[in-house]
């Protein structure tokens, strides 16, 4: 380019403006603008889909049948580098020392406690042997493996983190495995042995006459849920004595209180007054205010310690993946576990990943249409994203499936309407007054809880891997 075609081209960028500008025309336009916008909003498809059942006096009693629990939690452990050490008070978990109170002995028990490590494909009990040892699973899987009538071994089930087995050799000294237990990874296992506890209870009073008394529960009679059993006559002809019997109650029923999440929502009046127009900036505020209330009503319902799903999930409800990754087979034990299952419940990256299992396989399952939307499904039953759900650090999570319902026996949600100044089903919004700063306050209010009827009404498969692409 020539010096004097470079001049021309300066002199055309310098040339004088000869109309308005955009910014100056903004100064006389009404600008066309959305209402604030949150990006913390989901779906919140489990508040959409649980039936809300109305509570008066602020709690839910949920009466059952009488049922014989004999210990059905899991254990929990500490780890030091490459030690890992049972916490004594979580042996309280095991069946046979379920009720043990003494402190002092459960500490030397944990003592005991021998940390082994077995490698992927490793034996660790076998069938027929005689059951002399407790495991504890601190880390990894296990599968429970037995002989099918044709010789063929069939998966009984999976064990992981927190899980324990052969816990019988405790109260029954001529106990035998009744399967094969083979670690499907990398297991740290901690192992406690009949001998160990029994030389123990020789020194310890208080264990020798527990362990004395603990296998009366187990003797009880029940039926294949752990329920006082009714009994029936049928089939009988002539003049059969009929028998006599009562359907016996829960002396202790749980109750679940309704709890709350509230804030203060805070107003300028000079805001308030002024800049009212084109939007009423209290509704805005108020608006996504609800939201993130709502949203912390879903994390609630699935997170909390005392009423959450994951919390409540019976311990025979939960499952593990035979392979890690959420398989169809996985899904499909999921839903076997429970009758008219209403949907599952998956972090939207566990959806992804039952979708690359889906497609490993071939398989195109079917989406069905809730409210408006095409909701993936499998067997007929949706599968709703839930981001509430959380994923660990090993890129794990969970899969929640239940039946909903009162009459369905299944989960239930619990709210209470007709609250003072409530502007949807048990929220209110309550006017607080206008301080010497001038700020007006808005007490917000929720009141929620969920209850599970019956055991089987939900279940979770757990330690799901999200990570995995091949």
């Amino acid at each position: 380019m020539s010096v004097e075609a470079g001049s021309e081209v300066r002199e055309e960028q310098q040339a004088p403006q000869q109309s308005l500008g955009t910014a100056a025309a903004r100064n006389l336009a009404t600008t066309t603008k959305s209402a604030p916008q949150m990006q913390e909003i989901t779906s919140r498809w489990l508040l959409r889909m649980l039936p809300w059942v109305q509570v008066q006096g602020g709690a839910y009693r949920v009466n059952r049948r009488l049922s014989f629990s004999v210990g059905d939690g899991r254990v929990t452990f500490v780890q030091t580098g490459s030690e890992v050490r049972v916490i004594p008070a979580e042996l309280g978990e095991l069946p046979a020392l379920r009720t043990f109170g003494d402190n002092d002995v459960l500490q030397e028990l944990a003592q005991r406690c021998e940390q082994r490590e077995f490698a992927a494909g490793e034996v660790i009990a076998t069938q027929g042997e005689s059951a002399d040892t407790v495991y504890l699973l601190a880390h990894g899987r296990v599968e429970k493996v037995n002989s099918g009538p044709y010789g063929e071994d069939q998966v009984l089930g999976v064990l992981a983190d927190g899980s324990y087995f052969g816990d019988q050799a405790l109260i029954d000294g001529d106990a035998h495995w009744r399967y094969t237990a083979k670690a499907a990874t990398a297991c740290t296992v901690l192992t406690l042995s009949r001998n160990d506890v029994l030389t123990l209870a020789d020194r310890a009073e208080s264990l020798r006459d527990h362990l004395a008394h603990v296998g009366q529960l187990p003797r009880q009679r029940t039926n294949e849920y752990g329920e006082a059993p009714i009994d029936l006559s049928a089939g009988h002809v002539g003049e059969a004595l009929v028998p006599h019997t009562f359907v016996d109650y829960d002396a202790a029923p749980r109750e679940y209180e309704l709890s709350v999440a509230q804030t203060v929502l805070k107003v300028h009046t000079r805001v308030a007054d002024l800049y009212n127009t084109p939007m009423n900036q209290t509704e805005q505020q108020l608006r996504l205010t609800v939201e993130a209330l709502r949203e912390r009503q879903e994390d609630e319902l699935v997170n909390n310690k005392d009423f959450g799903l994951l919390a409540n999930c019976d311990f025979d409800q939960r499952l593990q993946p035979h392979d890690g990754v959420p398989s169809p087979d996985d899904l499909d034990e999921l839903l076997s576990r429970r009758r008219g299952n209403k949907f599952f419940l998956a972090h939207p990256k566990a959806i992804a990943a039952i979708g690359r299992e889906f497609n490993k396989r071939g398989l195109n399952p079917d989406s069905i249409d809730v409210q408006g939307n095409r909701i993936p499904s499998w067997r007929g039953v949706p599968i709703f994203p839930c981001s509430k759900i959380p994923i660990s650090d090993a890129r794990t999570t969970s899969i929640i499936c239940m039946r909903t319902g009162l009459e369905e026996q299944g989960v239930i949600g619990l709210h209470q309407t007709g609250l003072p100044d409530e502007i949807e089903p048990s929220l209110s919004v309550r006017f607080m007054g206008i301080d010497e700063q001038a700020l007006i306050s808005y007490l917000v209010t929720a009141y929620y809880s969920a209850a599970v009827l019956v055991p089987d009404a939900l279940g979770v498969l757990e330690n799901v891997e999200i990570g995995r692409w091949r």
